[in-house]
């Protein structure tokens, strides 16, 4: 096994190189053959995705991982679309992105490059197979993706259709790599090779990426939880409120920045709370309230259960909600200190005063104001894919897009200056 380990992360590093010289004419190009590749292999890539949603099924899977296991025509197209999406934005390799002069007269770039190899640890979703791919070669790094035992066909045949690309450009096929096993001592291997691999990224479940950070010895770039709070402040518009907790909940429960937890304010609390109670419940969300919750929601004869200490700060990736009145802003900031993961927070008013608050005083990677918590995501963001969303702070902050997959050099000129 760390032979064979090792052999994949010798071929990674030897393409990160010519990665990391090619043009950005030549990656756009392997991009877009990756995208006519995909379309191309459609029936394999469902065929292989029918048999790994079976065993999912035979498995006792929930709801919330087939959502994010299955594929059909218009996610495999939307796959696609990102591919395409990334080879129209500017390559980042190369990009000055300051200068200045020195008294002595040396001039100073900081200048953005590769980082290397990427090592993608991924659970359920396929379609990180496409985007880790497609991000990591136009921003020059080399990939190895290690998808979950549950997704390995579906990984699989996608990457197949991936290499073509690569091959259309006459890329090194090293580029992009598929750990051929899915045993739990192939990315043990992987994550001993400090100086092979340069970055480690995880994504899924809590347990995963707890696991991939207590062995790594190489740099890793944590994705933990998704415990995501909607705020309705005091002068929140009604409709607006509603729209954006259904949204945020109801969309699609099952992915890291959907809705886990609604913070109703005291002042509107007895108006709005029964009218967002009813509109969650006919959603089919199965709300767990506070006391003052429940005392609300009854008396509108809207369902409600009695929550515990369990369920604030708890991800449920599924259709339901933990809900609790605050006694305004502060108590709201509270909470969210306290239970946040440090990945989206929502706030819904009209008050500008309460807005500044907000976002200066919370901590996450992303903060809405009067928009869903689902927008803390690469595309809708504008970076055209991501390959995860970085709780972590160092390094990157949120959605990882190509800038996040490069570091920053200095380049000095100068005309004979010593020291």
């Amino acid at each position: 096994m760390t032979q064979t380990m090792r052999a994949l992360a010798q071929g990674s590093k030897q393409a990160a190189r010519v990665l990391a010289c090619a043009s950005a004419e030549q990656k756009n190009a392997a991009l877009i053959g990756m995208a006519g590749a995909l379309r191309l292999g459609r029936k394999a890539i469902l065929a292989a995705n029918a048999e790994d949603m079976a065993r999912a099924r035979k498995a006792g899977k929930n709801d919330a991982f087939l959502d994010r296991l299955k594929l059909d025509d218009a996610r495999l197209e939307g796959m696609c679309l990102a591919v395409e999406a990334v080879s129209r934005l500017p390559d980042p390799v190369g990009e000055v992105t300051d200068f200045w002069q020195r008294p002595n007269g040396l001039e100073i770039r900081k200048v953005r490059l590769s980082l290397g190899v990427v090592l993608m640890i991924y659970e359920a979703r396929p379609n990180v197979t496409s985007d880790a791919a497609a991000l990591c070669l136009k921003s020059g790094n080399a990939v190895i993706l290690r998808g979950g035992s549950e997704s390995f066909a579906t990984n699989h045949a996608i990457a197949e259709a991936m290499a073509l690309g690569l091959a259309s450009a006459q890329l090194p096929p090293q580029a992009i790599q598929l750990v051929p096993s899915t045993d739990r001592e192939s990315m043990l291997e992987l994550l001993t090779f400090d100086g092979l691999i340069d970055l480690c990224i995880p994504r899924g479940g809590e347990g995963l990426i707890r696991f991939v950070a207590e062995h790594a010895r190489v740099p890793v770039v944590k994705h933990y939880q998704g415990v995501c709070h909607v705020y309705v402040h005091g002068d929140a518009q009604p409709d607006m409120a509603e729209r954006i907790i259904v949204n945020a909940k109801t969309s699609r429960p099952g992915v890291c920045n959907a809705a886990e937890c609604l913070l109703v304010d005291e002042v509107c609390a007895k108006a709005l709370l029964p009218k967002l109670g009813k509109a969650l419940v006919t959603a089919g969300v199965e709300l767990r309230g506070c006391a003052k919750t429940v005392k609300l929601l009854k008396a509108a004869r809207v369902k409600v259960t009695a929550a515990t200490d369990a369920d604030w700060g708890k991800e449920y990736l599924e259709l339901v909600l933990a809900v609790r009145v605050v006694k305004g802003l502060d108590d709201a900031l509270a909470h969210i200190a306290r239970y946040g993961s440090e990945h989206t927070e929502a706030i819904v008013t009209q008050s500008r005063e309460a807005a500044r608050r907000f976002t200066r005083e919370v901590c996450a990677s992303a903060v809405m104001v009067n928009a869903s918590t689902r927008f803390n995501d690469g595309g809708e963001l504008g970076l055209g894919a991501e390959v995860g969303i970085s709780t972590s702070r160092l390094h990157a902050f949120g959605p990882m897009g190509l800038k996040e997959l490069t570091a920053q050099k200095y380049v000095v000129d100068g005309d004979g200056q010593v020291r």
